[in-house]
């Protein structure tokens, strides 16, 4: 069976881009500045309010794969680094590739897929008239065609969710953070025109992801 770890990274798009209406329809339950300021800090994290700058493949058996990513300087970037294709465009340019790639195979290997990644990448592909070629959503228990890690070492929502980073210093796992990068720092680093160490960063945690899956599939899957 053909499988594929998925990753992607988003930011947020400017508040003040957004009308007077949709402004206050998102502040609508904020009770003061502080949580005014924090939605307005959290707009990465729904594909209504922000936008994909990156998205990582790795096939966890060839350790190869591809990292798409969003560049806004001139000139197209495309290179190899580490057993990964690394290549720039806009944000539907990347989706349509990805979309061409992933309907190669079996399995797709996530961390919180279902609740983030996967409704991020149908919705955003939706945006731009793009048709997913591979449906991510189906019966949530079966694990063969989407394996959500957070789903699995939570036992479905049975305990308590932790970080990938968490997850991976519990098993002994280099973490994708180690670097001095996490996710709450990726909006920053593309302001400041940092697009290939948000590249970098996602393919980390690819890496990461897919040895996190080799411990679960050694130890506890069922």
């Amino acid at each position: 069976m053909s499988k594929v770890v998925i990753d992607i990274e988003t930011i947020g798009f400017d508040f003040e881009a957004f009308e007077q209406k949709s402004q206050e329809y998102l502040l609508k339950y904020a009770k003061d500045d502080a949580e005014r300021e924090e939605i307005k800090r959290h707009l990465g994290l729904s594909p209504l309010t922000g936008e994909i700058v990156t998205i990582g493949m790795l096939n966890p058996e060839s350790q190869k794969g591809v990292v798409l990513f969003q560049n806004k300087k001139e000139g197209k970037i495309e290179f190899e680094e580490n057993g990964l294709r690394y290549s720039s465009g806009t944000e539907k340019e990347m989706l349509e590739k990805f979309w061409e790639l992933v309907q190669n195979y079996d399995q797709v290997i996530t961390f919180n897929g279902r609740g983030f990644d996967s409704p991020f990448l149908a919705l955003r592909s939706a945006k731009h008239k793009i048709h997913p070629s591979k449906n991510f959503f189906g019966y949530r228990y079966d694990f063969r065609s989407h394996c959500d890690l957070l789903e699995q070492l939570t036992f479905y929502g049975a305990t308590r969710r932790y970080t990938l980073d968490f997850y991976a210093k519990f098993f002994g796992i280099t973490s994708s953070k180690d670097e001095g990068i996490d996710g709450s720092m990726v909006s920053e680093l593309y302001q400041s025109g940092k697009y290939l160490e948000i590249a970098r960063y996602c393919a980390r945690d690819l890496v990461a992801t897919a040895k996190l899956y080799a411990y679960w599939d050694e130890y506890l899957r069922f």
